[in-house]
């Protein structure tokens, strides 16, 4: 079973991110408070857990949270900013949305940027480490993959709803065929440099 919490005093978030490496789409960003007593052994890294899991996690987690919220940053802003820039953008928006306001964040990974006054703390796959930024992960993922199915009625050749629009070989082979939408990523590699593709 994943850790708790990092500090049993304090008020925690944990704070994930869905969707980075993506080459179309938003970036997707959770914040997640637990009371201290919380447990649920099912609960990992969103990476680790099927499909049916996560949505089933999803709703245990919106119910027994002290408090969660859903962040994004839009495409036009990961061109704008570049896409660590908006994963950070996404997880301040997520923090924003909170109805309890944390002592401390644990941040999923090695960078952050300071949200306000808050202190923060980094930790590399901590997704797989502690509960809320576990919980966090989930709802980042299942949040955009639900938008990323509903995109996918809009552009089905791109075959979204089975690989949310990461580089897959049909994604790829597909915008060569028919080029890209405004949901792609144009800042991306990908599009600077076509002959990658």
């Amino acid at each position: 079973m994943l850790k708790k919490y990092f500090d049993k005093l304090l008020i925690e978030a944990g704070c994930d991110e869905a969707g980075r490496g993506c080459l179309a789409g938003p970036v997707y960003a959770a914040a997640v408070i637990f009371p201290k007593k919380f447990k649920n052994s099912l609960i990992d890294d969103s990476k680790k857990l099927n499909d049916s899991d996560r949505k089933l996690l999803r709703v245990i987690i919106e119910e027994e949270a002290v408090s969660w919220a859903v962040g994004i940053a839009t495409v036009e802003e990961i061109d704008e900013i570049n896409i660590l820039n908006a994963s950070f953008l996404a997880m301040h928006r997520a923090i924003d949305g909170l109805k309890t306001t944390p002592q401390s964040l644990l941040i999923d990974g090695n960078r952050f940027n300071k949200y306000k006054k808050i202190p923060h703390t980094c930790i590399i796959e901590g997704d797989g480490k502690y509960m809320s930024i576990a919980a966090a992960s989930i709802l980042a993922k299942t949040y955009r993959d639900d938008y990323m199915d509903d995109l996918h009625e809009q552009f089905p050749i791109y075959d979204w709803l089975n690989n949310k629009a990461y580089a897959t070989l049909k994604h790829r082979e597909a915008i060569k065929k028919y080029g890209i939408t405004d949901h792609h990523r144009k800042s991306f590699r990908q599009f600077t440099a076509p002959e990658q593709l």
